[in-house]
């Protein structure tokens, strides 16, 4: 399915799209479109029950007759032959309902009976397994044979709980079976469930081998700041910024700041690259850079770059590596630039800054670690 929406009254209404076809002369294939209002769109607004009442008519249907004229609009136009359709109108029906509740946050009727299940699991009284077979027999009855989820087993220990003993199962694909339901089967069920659960435990508490012991620090922001009068002599993190004076050596090219070689080594003219490293500010540096041309190929490779003066930054630097080091395992976000590619603005921007921050800083505590890191040939 796919998702759509439609704006009414300055709202955004969700809703879902499926294929179904129209009839009118000749078949034509669309899409049914159901919203969280439960309004309906088939070539007409109608609801559930006006979706019941135009599948009775025959304006909406889910099989087409052997010879019939099927046409796609523009993609084209083809007749039905040897043709197999899965859904009846009822079948198309309860999955339309079911959209309308999940686009609304709302079980749907697998959820309704799983969550009848977990109660009769836990009381065992036979009101609430009534109420299990209930909601079991309202999933559609295409959808009654995986519930659980469990490619395996199936639904067979859901039905043979709803099953009275002496019955043989019913609903979903396992009615057809010779056997009735006996007591050790309900016991089966029941472990089946017990395990289960004892799985679903152990899986939701599992983590893996390599997760931090302990919960990621809050998120440290970056970036932003600027002191005309110059930087204060504690700044505590935001030494980590580009435009903090730390002096980057590239070869035999000292820098002033991050920011400074960054907009230098971006551009192959010498001239534009010595006037972008004597700028006295950050960003005057970066504006000088604006009218140079550029490297070739350099959206491609700033990354890199960018990757390898943090790395100068740090280690030439070993104080400013403690500072970041200091962070631990918090996440970075860099913001304050103009830049969706480097920085985070809103809940817009790919904060590649804070990314690389994050890459140093793990790379420091391998470090550290004495873990290393294999190079690159």
């Amino acid at each position: 399915m796919n998702r759509v929406f439609r704006v009414a009254d300055g709202r955004r209404i969700e809703g879902v799209a499926r294929p179904i076809f129209i009839h009118n002369f000749s078949y034509h294939l669309t899409n049914l479109l159901i919203f969280a209002d439960g309004a309906i769109h088939c070539w007409k607004w109608v609801d559930l029950d006006g979706l019941r009442a135009e599948l009775e008519s025959g304006w909406v249907v889910t099989e087409v007759p052997e010879g019939s004229e099927i046409s796609a609009f523009e993609l084209g136009r083809w007749k039905a032959t040897e043709a197999r359709f899965g859904l009846t109108a009822e079948m198309l029906l309860a999955e339309v309902a079911d959209d309308i509740e999940r686009l609304n946050g709302r079980p749907d009727s697998t959820g309704r009976c799983l969550a009848v299940l977990d109660r009769y699991l836990e009381t065992r009284e036979e009101d609430d397994r009534r109420a299990l077979r209930e909601t079991y027999l309202a999933i559609p009855s295409h959808k009654r044979h995986y519930a659980l989820g469990d490619m395996d087993a199936k639904d067979r220990p859901l039905v043979v709980l709803v099953t009275d003993i002496g019955e043989r199962p019913i609903g979903g694909w396992f009615q057809d079976q010779d056997d009735t339901v006996t007591e050790p089967m309900r016991d089966w069920a029941f472990q089946y469930f017990a395990d289960r659960g004892q799985a679903r435990v152990e899986y939701e508490n599992k983590r893996p081998a390599d997760d931090p012991e302990v919960p990621a620090a809050g998120t440290i922001h970056l970036g932003g700041l600027v002191f005309p009068q110059g930087w204060p002599e504690d700044v505590g993190v935001a030494v980590l910024q580009n435009e903090y004076p730390s002096p980057v050596e590239v070869g035999s090219v000292v820098y002033p700041t991050v920011t400074h070689a960054y907009w230098a080594l971006s551009t192959a003219d010498p001239a534009a690259r010595e006037q972008i490293r004597a700028s006295e500010r950050p960003h005057e540096a970066r504006e000088s850079a604006e009218g140079a041309p550029r490297v070739e190929n350099w959206s491609q490779a700033r990354t890199a770059v960018m990757a390898g003066l943090l790395r100068a930054k740090f280690a030439q630097h070993p104080g400013l590596a403690e500072v970041l080091l200091g962070t631990g395992d918090a996440p970075i976000e860099y913001t304050g630039l103009d830049s969706d590619f480097w920085a985070v603005r809103g809940q817009e921007g790919r904060n590649w800054m804070g990314r690389l921050l994050e890459l140093v800083r793990s790379e420091l505590h391998a470090g550290s670690s004495g873990i290393v890191i294999p190079a690159t040939p």
